[in-house]
């Protein structure tokens, strides 16, 4: 077989070119400034300088990359005693391009962000910090926070208890450090809020610049799970029922026809062409009898007019057999008007399909409802720009470039890896597989190496203990309930003869380091003795100095209240003796990983390997697995366990070979691309109602953010665009003027604006076509201007606001749900030889236009309607 060449596979390495573009470019020069910078005094009056040249000056970002990244290093020098190494320096340039940076654990990724961070800062624009959970926001915060304050830049936390005026506070830090589910929530309930006050993100710039740190795991991991915000629905079901039988107290009239009636005749008349219901001055009159209300178009009783048209719409317009079906399981099937199919799925909008249900007495499925929804997926996308970092990514490259158009840049290690990752070992059944991990443990125990043992699950994490409690080995157990906790016991699993089992996703983002981290120990001491945080300054002061070996420490401690010399004593022994197990620890060999069996994706596994063998420590790492396991089962097959048993394997021998190891990474190589399809397609769904959504999220914002002459066009377009429709629906162009519908024209726009009582609608029969909607339009102008003498400009600036988020707010809900329904029903579509998500974008698009141009009909009516009391 022909193999490349070293020197050509080299040539051809993006990754290392790459790199040493970075080294060339940034890294090298920012080391050329290192000693001057050491010279300067005011580090932050220095940084602000670069702010002015960026904000002012027309510099970009580039520009002011190395002098920025020289002082940023010096601010960590100085701040928090950690100089960024060079491999750091590339990692921060690759987060600042965009771009995912795979990084080893224990690498420092903390420290390699605020390079990213306090660079994009100098825009003012905001910089986010994504973490998976509460308590990894609040540790990187607090133990950079010092680091931006030496640089004259300001640091927020954001946390699920928060209140709103507090997240309000930290998104207008300079960086703002926060959970990918708490930015999330944010965003959706920004595009919910009634007003300028209660948005919590930046009204100029929401989102300028992330990092997400463990990208894999929020991009991949729970990119399968949407973001989704429910509640009760507005409308209660039983409201549906009740005007569903009050409907049939009212009568149908007959419309207004020259000649014959002035005035329409009944409660109600329809007009079935367009599949409209007006009610007449009579019905509202004896609806708010029956109803007990003082004004049916008042904007708390807003919804109930609604429903009650959508009742007599039900009832009047749509029938049982030719417009819908009722099928066994009591579902209110739509029946396509030109096929003839059914179409499962489907729904009508604005509350007409539970009007139908009501109608049909079948149960109404909308208790709750979506009030808004997105992806991680489209959320990320929706940044300026973005980057990742996270000690495995290289796997899952292609969907990082597929989906967000990022790319993985591998930073080298600031030492070479000297972990031994030893082959797997198969066995024939689960219990064998568990007593060999046991028998191992025994054995490697003795020695007084620390273990640290993965599992794939809780179950197989509390079996696995229960086998140890058995052979009597203490241990710890990681789960995911107390976060603190579990940091703090994944901090010191490298002291000799500790035992510690942890799942998949367990202790990510704290190091562990071989002999127990000091400073960790140190630090939760002051807090559980003294009541002082571990990151106030003279804590911080005093830890570093012990670390470090100084001669102050007890001249630090005492400035910590209630800290006794006894205490800094203790603190002083223990790193004395945890650099003794620490030396202890790298002769036996340091920290040894045991896996119980393969997850589905090779990065959780390397996840899991990669907590050995940190900045340079030996290390190795083992996986257990039996033919028991669900991987196996995807490549194994009895053939193979035939063989085992006529070989003679018992339950105590293992296979150990490389090609096992290759045969599993292949099982997993397909799982993955399974997974990525999946998430794709989601994706895919997704990607119809992003644009819908961002349609309607701009909207809404330039509503809520717009100036007064902004929100008055806004209503003018709507009122007009709602006029139109009417005119192609009752007086289209390709018609003769003789054959309008006029009088069906005239009822709509009165429905919507009665302020055009006196309106000459037959007179449109002789104007030009060019003439027709401009007088009409211009009519409706002159009511506006009217309406708003009547009410005031503020009075009627404030209505028109009101009324249009409160309209787009219930018809996006209401259209949410139907594409809920749409999106569960659209794959019945194949067995027709449709293909489903060709359905799925045209149905999704017609529901959304049907929205839009309803959206525009209801603010025109609630605009000249509504009444204040």
């Amino acid at each position: 077989m022909f193999r490349v060449p070293k020197v050509l596979d080299k040539l051809f390495d993006n990754n290392q070119r790459d790199v040493n573009t970075i080294i060339r470019t940034v890294v090298q020069p920012v080391n050329a400034l290192e000693e001057e910078m050491k010279g300067v005094e005011d580090l932050a009056g220095a940084f602000m300088q670069l702010r002015r040249r960026v904000q002012e000056g027309g510099e970009t970002l580039d520009d002011v990359m190395v002098p920025a990244f020289a002082l940023i290093r010096e601010a960590g020098r100085r701040s928090v005693g950690k100089r960024h190494y060079d491999v750091q320096l590339i990692g921060g340039t690759a987060l600042h391009q965009g771009r995912i940076a795979e990084m080893r654990t224990g690498e420092g990724k903390t420290l390699v962000a605020t390079l990213a961070l306090a660079l994009n800062a100098l825009e003012g624009k905001g910089c986010h910090l994504v973490t998976v959970n509460d308590y990894l926001a609040k540790v990187g915060m607090e133990e950079m926070s010092l680091l931006y304050r030496t640089l004259g830049l300001t640091v927020g936390l954001v946390t699920r208890d928060m209140q709103p005026h507090q997240r309000q506070a930290a998104y207008q830090a300079d960086i703002t450090y926060i959970t990918n589910s708490e930015l999330g929530f944010d965003y959706l309930r920004d595009n919910m809020a009634q007003s300028k006050d209660s948005l919590v993100l930046r009204a100029d710039h929401p989102l300028h610049y992330a990092i997400v740190d463990e990208v894999d795991s929020i991009l991949i991991d729970e990119a399968r799970t949407p973001l989704i915000i429910s509640g009760a629905a507005e409308k209660a079901t039983d409201q549906y029922y009740v005007m569903s039988k009050l409907i049939r107290r009212l009568q149908k009239g007959e419309p207004a026809e020259p000649g014959v009636r002035e005035d329409p005749t009944g409660d109600y008349v329809i007009e079935e062409k367009g599949k409209q219901v007006h009610l007449t001055e009579q019905g509202i009159d004896k609806i708010e009898r029956l109803l007990g209300l003082d004004d049916l178009y008042s904007p708390q009783n807003m919804d109930k007019a609604h429903m009650i048209q959508q009742a007599i719409r039900a009832a009047e317009l749509y029938h049982r057999e030719k417009d819908y079906i009722v099928n066994a399981e009591g579902e209110v099937i739509i029946i396509d008007e030109f096929t003839g199919r059914s179409m499962p799925g489907r729904r009508y909008g604005e509350g007409l399909h539970q009007a139908i249900e009501a109608k049909e007495g079948v149960k109404i499925e909308n208790e709750n409802q979506t009030l808004a929804t997105v992806t991680y997926q489209n959320f990320f996308r929706l940044y300026d720009k973005f980057a990742g970092m996270t000690g495995t990514a290289k796997t899952e490259e292609k969907e990082f470039l597929d989906i967000y158009g990022s790319d993985v840049l591998v930073i080298p290690t600031n030492r070479g890896i000297q972990r031994i990752d030893l082959n797997d070992l198969v066995y024939r059944t689960r219990n064998g597989k568990y007593d060999a991990v046991v028998r191992e443990v025994q054995e490697i125990h003795a020695t007084g190496r620390p273990i640290l043992i993965g599992t794939a699950s809780i179950t197989t994490s509390e079996e696995m203990s229960a086998k140890l409690q058995q052979a009597g080995i203490q241990h710890a157990v990681l789960n995911a309930k107390f976060e603190a906790q579990e940091a703090s016991i994944i901090a010191q699993a490298g002291r000799s003869g500790t035992v510690t089992i942890a799942t998949n996703m367990a202790g990510r983002g704290t190091d562990i380091m071989l002999g127990g981290n000091d400073e960790f120990m140190i630090g939760e001491a002051l807090e559980q003795n003294f009541g002082v945080s571990r990151y106030a300054p003279e804590a911080e002061a005093f830890i570093k100095a012990v670390s470090r070996g100084s001669d102050n420490v007890y001249e630090l401690g005492a400035q910590i209240p209630g800290v006794t010399r006894d205490f800094v004593a203790q603190a002083v022994q223990l790193h004395a003796d945890t650099l003794a197990d620490r030396e202890k620890v790298k002769e036996l060999g340091g920290l040894h990983i045991i896996g119980t069996e393969r997850h589905e994706s090779r990065r959780i596994d390397n996840q899991l390997r990669g907590r050995a063998g940190r900045q340079g420590d030996p290390g190795s790492s083992r996986f257990y697995l039996s033919f028991d396991d669900d991987l196996m089962r995807l490549f194994a097959n009895e053939r193979i366990t035939a063989m085992m048993d006529r070989v003679g394997f018992d339950d105590s021998e293992a296979i150990e070979a490389k090609m096992v190891t290759g045969a599993i990474e292949k099982a997993q190589s397909r799982v993955e691309d399974r997974n990525f399809g999946i998430r794709k397609q989601l994706l895919e769904f997704d990607n119809v109602m992003s644009s819908q959504r961002e349609t309607i999220y701009a909207q809404r914002r330039e509503v809520l953010l717009g100036e007064d002459e902004e929100v008055e066009l806004s209503v003018e377009g709507m009122v007009g665009d709602h006029l139109e429709l009417l005119l192609d629906e009752f007086a289209p162009p390709e018609q003769a003027p003789e054959e309008w519908d006029l009088e069906g024209l005239r009822a709509s726009v009165l429905d919507a604006i009665p302020q055009l009582e006196h309106f000459d609608f037959e007179g449109l029969r002789s104007v030009s076509p060019e003439e027709l909607d401009t007088r009409l339009i211009a009519a409706a102008a002159d009511a506006l201007d009217a309406r708003k003498e009547e009410l005031s400009p503020t009075m009627m600036n404030s209505l028109s606001r009101y009324v249009m988020l409160q309209v787009v707010d219930q018809h996006w809900k209401e259209h949410l749900y139907n594409m809920d329904v749409l999106r569960q029903g659209i794959g019945l579509r194949g067995y027709g030889q449709r293909d489903p998500f060709t359905e799925y974008k045209f149905e999704a698009t017609n529901m959304f236009n049907e929205m839009i141009d309803g959206l525009k009909g209801n603010v025109t009516q609630q605009v000249f309607r509504m009444q204040f009391g």
